[in-house]
């Protein structure tokens, strides 16, 4: 595997400084919650209520926000679909989120490895 070269530089995205590509990434999908939902959608398409469900630990609210961020940010997507009562509402990975998809099983992979070392799976 080649060896990245880190130097001291100015980046600009989405009209904001960063010093450092890994922060451009972190912007995107770092915090708590944004690689979960975004791991949770690399299986397929999900309702708002599924995605309740899988990450049980989220409230509404932070879920709502960190969707309209995702879908902000342009990795995943949201489609209303209105013809017939209930409304539906469905959220998917965009190509761009689907680019992540190497990124969030290694990190998952990685975190497995550490719940095996060092915690434990509850229920599942």
């Amino acid at each position: 595997m080649e060896k990245t070269v880190h130097q001291k530089r100015l980046i600009k995205y989405n009209d904001k400084l960063f010093s450092c590509s890994t922060s451009i990434a972190m912007e995107l999908i770092g915090g708590k919650w944004k690689s979960v939902i975004l791991i949770y959608l690399l299986d397929g398409k999900k309702r708002y209520n599924e995605l309740r469900k899988l990450i049980s630990t989220i409230t509404e609210r932070t879920l709502s926000l960190q969707l309209k961020q995702l879908e902000k940010d342009g990795l995943i997507k949201r489609r209303v679909y209105t013809s017939k009562p209930p409304l539906k509402v469905e959220y998917s990975l965009t190509p761009f989120g689907e680019s992540l998809e190497p990124v969030l099983n290694a990190i998952a992979t990685w975190g497995m490895t550490v719940v095996e070392e060092k915690g434990e799976i509850i229920e599942g």
